[in-house]
């Protein structure tokens, strides 16, 4: 054992284990790494290499022994059935049922939600009825064939801790240096800081060392500490982007791009009830430029959550859960910080507009940090990780103290505007929370934490000033003053000498014609006065969260005089999609040339479009009544979004009809009946004339 190893032993006695132990042990058995700290605790708790390896035997055996797969449920059944009981390690949670007036267990790996327990067990244990915990789980078989259960818990033993005592992990630290509790951090999560500290020639040539390399990596443990926190991290493939969040903290998860559905990460409409940001602390998302969203509400109400941690779904939502997205960027980090038409955010999906860039407090650059291998993991020591991740959880719920220290100390430059502000804030409270939880930091070592968060956040607005056409995100020279008074600018490193990072080419954001030879004069009269429209073919770009542009201030001159429109959009799908494609039909009878319209849209899967129809005929009997014919038709093979009118014209549509923001279940805002006074989202429309 070095220093710091019998310094922790001594300091948290019983809180730590070998973390090289956890990685050999981790190759033979694929459970969470929480599971089998607990387990090495018990069982290798001693220096001496026999009783290490003989209690390293003992883990594999209780693993496979006791740890069952999710595919193994019927056989567990069958066995504690055949056995009488037998000695489970799974994730149990207690459900109290109303309907019955009474507790159920229920066992995830074991398949089971109708488990009877005694109250005492969930009485001792709290956790149990807020969301569960890992445990050693004695399941009995009950014989009785009257009663309404096969399986009784007959005893139960938390993996996970049962209690977590802020004071005794605050004084703890109070015994470590700045620098030593950073490498107890870093050892808990399973990292080598010497390693970090002294990388070979080969990796220091490339990639920074030191406390910057070591703030990455708590970087990424930001949103375990920090209540609605939206993290981003783009960088190669092999660095653990996503091991933090799906191996350290029993509090957090890794979904998928495909998962990100409103009902699943969101709010379920059917069942009524909250998704998973009402259930973890933090929720990542893993390969973030793969996410395929397909319901357009998902991404407006991300952006409300993003925002200030609640939505409305048809009722108000509050929720704590943080965001991480994790990705890939597999292109030259050097030529997209010195081009003029590409920026760091290139990997992400399109769905990922400005409004969700700026809602992002920290882009941490991934590519700073080296492909992990065997020479990056721990030898020594650390906290056993889930006594780490109760610390951080309690921190998650408790900000006032370390709020009150940020807005004490924290003085902010002219820059800093509204969301840079929260979100340099929030990103100085998340990293005091891990390397000062229990007292107030040095000078030197505020600072340190202030320019790194100050660089987080510049790095987002840097990749959004090239973006946008305008002037909008155009200070990024953000600052902070020190206690002297000094002010301190802080940069990127990648892109500060770059001329194409600070500054980008604006365009010209006037409308301007495609052909300005070509044009049509149409007269309108009205009961006063005629007036000469010119109908030129044209180009209008609309920016995110631009007004003004209704239905009837874009398209309603075009549609004077058209008895037939064609309109080709495969996104009028969902409810509020239609409603805007009923609008577009409004405005026609309004103008009363029209009497025929043919809809080719698409759909999701059979029961939508049987949904749809239905919604559709009633408008067809609708603009029947009104002297005009609809037909719909149902395509899955079409993507152009057009609209064809009789008149000859060719109106291109970037994203459809549907280039409104959602109203996201709100209709008591101005713009929910007036398409002029709703800001849209970023489009482009063309007029062409055809013949």
């Amino acid at each position: 054992m070095d220093v710091l190893d019998k310094k922790l032993n001594e300091i948290f006695s019983g809180k730590v284990v070998r973390k090289d132990l956890v990685h050999q042990i981790k190759k033979a058995a694929n459970v969470p790494s929480f599971v089998l700290e607990f387990l090495l605790s018990k069982y290798c708790a001693t220096d001496d290499p026999d009783e290490i390896k003989a209690g390293s035997k003992a883990v594999l055996e209780v693993v496979e022994k006791n740890y069952v797969r999710a595919d193994e449920a019927n056989k567990a059944q069958s066995m504690v059935q055949q056995k009488g009981r037998h000695k489970f390690i799974d994730k149990i949670h207690v459900k109290y049922v109303e309907k019955e007036r009474r507790h159920w267990a229920a066992m995830e790996n074991f398949n089971s939600s109708r488990i009877a327990i005694n109250e005492k067990f969930y009485k001792e244990n709290d956790k149990l009825l807020e969301g569960g915990i890992w445990a050693e789980i004695t399941i009995g078989h009950n014989d009785v064939e009257d009663d309404d259960y096969a399986f009784y818990i007959e005893d139960l033993k938390p993996i996970q801790l049962s209690r977590f005592n802020q004071n005794q992990y605050f004084e703890g630290r109070d015994q470590f240096t700045r620098d030593e509790w950073i490498d107890v951090v870093l050892r808990s999560v399973g990292l080598n800081p010497e390693i970090l500290d002294n990388p070979p020639k080969e990796i220091a040539d490339k990639f920074p060392s030191g406390l910057r390399l070591k703030l990455h990596f708590l970087a990424r443990l930001v949103p375990l500490v920090q209540n609605n926190f939206n993290y981003i991290e783009l960088g190669p493939r092999g660095t653990g982007k996503s091991y933090f969040y799906s191996e350290f903290s029993p509090y957090s998860t890794l979904l998928s791009g495909g998962q990100a559905s409103t009902a699943t990460l969101l709010y379920n409409n059917a069942r009524k009830k909250v998704g998973a940001v009402g259930f973890w602390d933090n929720i990542a998302f893993d390969e973030v430029g793969n996410m395929k969203i397909r319901d357009t509400d998902t991404i407006q109400i991300m952006k409300d959550y993003m925002a200030n941690g609640r939505f409305s779904r048809g009722q108000e939502v509050t929720a704590n859960a943080s965001f991480s997205f994790v990705g890939n960027i597999d292109h030259s980090i050097d030529q997209l910080v010195n081009s003029y038409d590409h920026d760091l955010f290139i990997t992400l999906p399109k769905a990922f507009d400005l409004a969700i860039q700026d809602r992002f407090f920290l882009f941490l650059p991934g590519w700073e940090i080296p492909k992990m291998d065997n020479k990056f993991f721990a030898s020594n020591y650390g906290l056993i990780t889930d006594y780490m991740a109760e610390a951080f959880h309690y921190m998650f719920k408790h900000n006032k103290d370390y709020f009150d220290i940020v807005n004490r100390r924290l003085k902010l430059g002219s820059s800093v505007q509204g969301r840079d502000e929260i979100a340099i804030k929030k990103t100085v409270t998340g990293l005091l929370k891990i390397i000062h939880p229990s007292g107030e930091p040095t000078e030197e070592e505020f600072n340190d934490i202030v320019s790194y968060a100050i660089e987080g956040r510049r790095r987002v607005k840097e990749q959004m000033n090239k973006r946008k056409p305008d002037d909008e995100f155009a200070a990024i020279n953000l600052s902070f003053f020190k206690e002297n008074g000094t002010e301190q600018i802080v940069y990127c490193p990648e892109s500060k000498s770059s001329n194409a990072s600070q500054n980008p080419r604006k365009e010209d954001l006037t409308e301007t014609p495609i052909i300005e030879s070509r044009s049509v004069i149409e007269e309108v009269s009205d009961d006063h006065t005629n007036v000469e429209v010119e109908l030129k073919e044209k180009h209008v770009k609309i920016h995110y969260g631009d007004v003004g542009y209704s239905y009837e201030t874009v398209f309603g001159p075009y549609l004077k005089g058209v008895d037939k429109i064609i309109i080709e959009d495969p996104y009028i799908r969902q409810n509020h999609q239609i409603s805007n494609f009923v609008k577009f039909c409004e405005l026609a009878v309004k103008i009363g040339d029209v009497q025929y319209i043919k809809l080719i849209t698409s759909s999701d899967d059979a029961y939508q479009e049987d949904q749809n129809q239905h919604s559709f005929r009633q408008l067809a009997n609708s603009l029947y009544e009104n002297g005009v014919e609809l037909e719909v038709e149902f395509s899955n093979t079409m993507h152009d979004r057009q609209i064809l009118l009789s008149t000859g014209w060719r109106i291109i549509l970037g994203r459809g009809i549907d280039y409104f923001q959602s109203l996201a279940g709100n209709y008591f805002q101005i713009g929910t009946n007036d398409q002029d006074l709703r800001p849209c989202l970023e489009t482009s429309i063309d007029f062409i004339k055809v013949n």
